[in-house]
């Protein structure tokens, strides 16, 4: 009898469990990285782009979003999920809804349009948009960085433009032989998750550098030219021709 009564608690417990709450639909559940990823995501914004995923967010107070792409000639629609956040042991509220797409093939540009409660539209959270003749109508784009090529390298006008590629929310410093090696001095953005850059005019001539993170020196891990400068430390080369 017991059994049977344990049997059925846990049935019950599983078969609720393997359904969105708010949808009826079944949830995918995701690898840890990605489950991390998208909970490090507080609001609605621009589309997260990832080596492995470009993840679509949508506020909280849309009853239905989708998403349709341009490569799929917009014929499938791919329904958003449903983040919560908990307030306490015993309550939650909506955070956002999103959609994850993981990349499976190289492109320059994803093009893609969003339905928000019934209503076909542009990302709202997305400024970079295109207007396409043939169907008078707005499309919202993304770049896809898989096909673009990020690397610290000289500019055309005497500079260098330095790139890091890390963890996000890091503080990252450029120091090397331009600066006496003081690594106080120039600091990267964090232009996307992860990326920092930094554009810096530099007369002709070689240079040695790293970044540092902290106390720590870190090496350009988009330059493979390395060398040891003459104190003997390890150091990035970069020529300004």
């Amino acid at each position: 009898m017991k059994m049977k009564k344990f049997l059925l608690i846990f049935l019950t417990i599983t078969a609720f469990s393997c359904f969105n709450a708010f949808s009826g639909e079944k949830i995918v559940y995701q690898n840890f990285e990605l489950d991390k990823l998208i909970h490090e995501i507080e609001y609605p914004q621009k589309p997260v782009i990832t080596d492995d995923y470009i993840i679509f967010t949508a506020d909280k107070f849309y009853r239905f979003v989708g998403i349709a792409f341009d490569f799929e000639n917009y014929q499938q629609i791919h329904p958003f999920q449903v983040l919560s956040r908990k307030i306490d042991d015993e309550t939650s509220e909506r955070q956002l809804l999103f959609y994850c797409y993981k990349r499976t093939h190289k492109i320059t540009q994803i093009n893609y349009r969003l339905i928000l409660d019934g209503l076909w539209t542009t990302d709202p959270h997305n400024p970079d948009k295109y207007y396409d003749e043939n169907t008078n109508l707005f499309f919202s784009k993304i770049e896809d960085p898989v096909s673009i090529k990020i690397l610290t390298e000289a500019t055309q006008d005497n500079g260098v433009h330095f790139v890091y590629k890390g963890e996000t929310n890091q503080t990252v410093y450029l120091t090397g032989s331009f600066t006496n090696w003081d690594p106080w001095i120039y600091q990267l953005t964090e232009t996307k998750r992860g990326l920092y850059e930094l554009t810096l005019p530099l007369p002709t001539g070689k240079y040695y550098y790293t970044y540092c993170i902290g106390l720590t020196p870190v090496l350009d891990n988009t330059n493979p030219n390395k060398a040891y400068s003459i104190d003997g430390r390890t150091a990035n080369v970069i020529t300004v021709d």
